[in-house]
Formats: C-alpha cells, sequence, structure tokens
C-alpha cells in the first residue's frame, strides 16, 4: 500500500513538473513573423528617446553624448532582490553588437534572451509587447549606430524562488499582453500617443501600483504608485482632482522645458523622463499629452503629499 502511494506521489511529481515546464517555456517569434522592413535610423532614435533607453543603460548622470554609451552596471535594489542593468552597446563581447535583428526583437516584445532564457520583467518588456514590430527593428538600427562599450555587467542577485528564472514564464502568462491597456474610441492623435504612452514610453511602469507577483494594476492604471527604487511615490498621472489637472499645452510645455505649470521644476527620475521626450517632435508630444487627458481618473493610488516628482 506504501509503495502504491509513493509511486502515485512519484507521478504527480513528474507530471507536475512537466506542466510547469511546459507552461513556463518561452515564446519567441521566429525569423518568418518578422516583416519585410527596410530599418529607419530617424525613426529608432525617435523610439530610443521616447523609451528612455539612455536613463536605464547609461552611466548614472551621464550628460551629452556620454548618454549613448549604453555599457549598463546601474544596480536597481526592488523586493525581489538585486537586478543590474545590461550593457546594450554595440560591442561584440559585452553587448549586442551580436545580436541579430530577431534576437533583439525578441528580447524587446517577448522577453526572451538569444539563448532561449527568459528575461526578467525588470526590463519593461512587458510594455515593450505593444511595440509595432517595424519600431523595435528601427531601434536596433539606431542603437547600432552608438559607441561601443566594453563592460561586462555582473547578473542579477535575487532570492528563491525569484532566482528561477523559468518561473517568469508563469508571470507571463499573466501578464504579457500587446493588447492596449485602456480602450478608447479617438481620433487618430490620441491613440497615438496612447502607443507612445502605454509601449515604448512604458508610462505605466512606474505610475502604476503592482500586485504581490510585481504585476502592474491595471484597473488603477497611471494612479500612481510607490517608487520602485524605494525613495517617495510616483504620481497619480490621471486627469481630475487627485491626478494632473494641467491642460493638454501645458502637459506639453512640462514635457518640452522641464517646468511645471507653477514653475516649478520635474524632479528625480521624471527629470531625466523629460530630457528624453525634449527631443521628440511636438506631435508626438500633444499625442501623448491627449492620451493623459483621455485615460479615466482615479483616485491617487499613492500618497501624493510624498511625490519624488
Amino acid at each position: 500500500m506504501l509503495r502504491r502511494a509513493a509511486l502515485g506521489v512519484a507521478i504527480l511529481v513528474v507530471a507536475g513538473a512537466a506542466l510547469f515546464w511546459f507552461l513556463t517555456a518561452p515564446e519567441p517569434l521566429d525569423a518568418a513573423q518578422l516583416p519585410a522592413h527596410a530599418a529607419d535610423i530617424a525613426n529608432g532614435e525617435r523610439i530610443f528617446h521616447v523609451g528612455g533607453c539612455s536613463s536605464c543603460h547609461a552611466a548614472p548622470d551621464a550628460k551629452g553624448d556620454e548618454k549613448l554609451k549604453l555599457g549598463g552596471g546601474r544596480e536597481l535594489q526592488t523586493d525581489f532582490g538585486l537586478f543590474r542593468v545590461p550593457n546594450i552597446s554595440p560591442d561584440l563581447e559585452t553587448g549586442i553588437g551580436g545580436w541579430s535583428t530577431l534576437d533583439f526583437v525578441n528580447a524587446v516584445m517577448r522577453g526572451v534572451s538569444p539563448q532561449g532564457a527568459h528575461f526578467y520583467p525588470a526590463f519593461p518588456y512587458a510594455s515593450y509587447a505593444k511595440m509595432h514590430v517595424e519600431d523595435v527593428i528601427d531601434l536596433k538600427a539606431f542603437i547600432a549606430t552608438l559607441p561601443p562599450v566594453s563592460n561586462r555587467v555582473a547578473g542579477h542577485e535575487l532570492s528563491f524562488p525569484f532566482n528561477i528564472r523559468r518561473g517568469v514564464g508563469l508571470w507571463k502568462l499573466l501578464y504579457l499582453s500587446d493588447a492596449p491597456v485602456i480602450d478608447l474610441a479617438a481620433d487618430e492623435a490620441t491613440l497615438r500617443g496612447r502607443y507612445l504612452a502605454e509601449g515604448p514610453g512604458h508610462c505605466g511602469e512606474c505610475h502604476t501600483p503592482r500586485d504581490f507577483m510585481g504585476g502592474l494594476k491595471t484597473a488603477q492604471w497611471l494612479a500612481g504608485a510607490p517608487n520602485p527604487e524605494g525613495r517617495g511615490t510616483i504620481p497619480n498621472i490621471t486627469p481630475g482632482p487627485g491626478g494632473l489637472t494641467w491642460s493638454e499645452d501645458e502637459i506639453v510645455d512640462a514635457f518640452k522645458t522641464g517646468f511645471k505649470p507653477d514653475f516649478d521644476t520635474l524632479g528625480s527620475s521624471m527629470g531625466d523622463v523629460q530630457a528624453n521626450l525634449a527631443h521628440l517632435p511636438d506631435d508626438d508630444l500633444h499625442a501623448i499629452a491627449a492620451y493623459l487627458k483621455a485615460v479615466p481618473p482615479l483616485a491617487s493610488a499613492a500618497p501624493t503629499e510624498e511625490s519624488n516628482e
């Protein structure tokens, strides 16, 4: 009897492990799914600035051309452990200079490495999954024009069970989607703003609270959240009381100049975001502002008086 019970338990364990392995398998695109697209480097530069790539991958406090050296190495302390930002410069040995276009698209949109492993969602591919493949191809073409930086970045330091990388596949089943977060019946400009803000701009990654698994609570989209770096809070940027009450023109002016309507400055991490957005054409800035005015107004999900912006 005990032998049969032990055998039954063993079978269940093997079946459970097989099911886990199946459900958590990475799902990369294959080459046949890439469009025939001639890379547009100028558009890639625009996407680079929308995505704020230099804010994470360049050296802290980098200025001017130094912001185009994407050697990584920054450390991000989170509730899940220590993440180290990788080198995404075109260096062949320590960066991504040896990656194919397919490798890059799979990393950005599917969170899958060239070796077929899951990337951790500290890399905001849950937002980038909403991007157009053509824009990602253009982004790679622009990054390839930047200076190669030789810098081998150490791995992450995560505690159990977060150090089981395969488990990220379960996280993706819950949170990875290419569908827009906010369903809008809007004009073309506002829909463009939704694309820029929800996709490459990944605004929700900071301005939306997370659940215990680190997934975004989309029912509180852009309603503010604790600062992921542990200092203060990120403000509510939905329209209306408690949120972003500025006009569309005031939002655009803040993006361009770094000054709020009351002449205070955008601070902390939003200062970096603003410096990136200032590179965009006015049409894109107005599109993002129109989207922010169109999202549903919500009560703040984090105390605004401790905001770091």
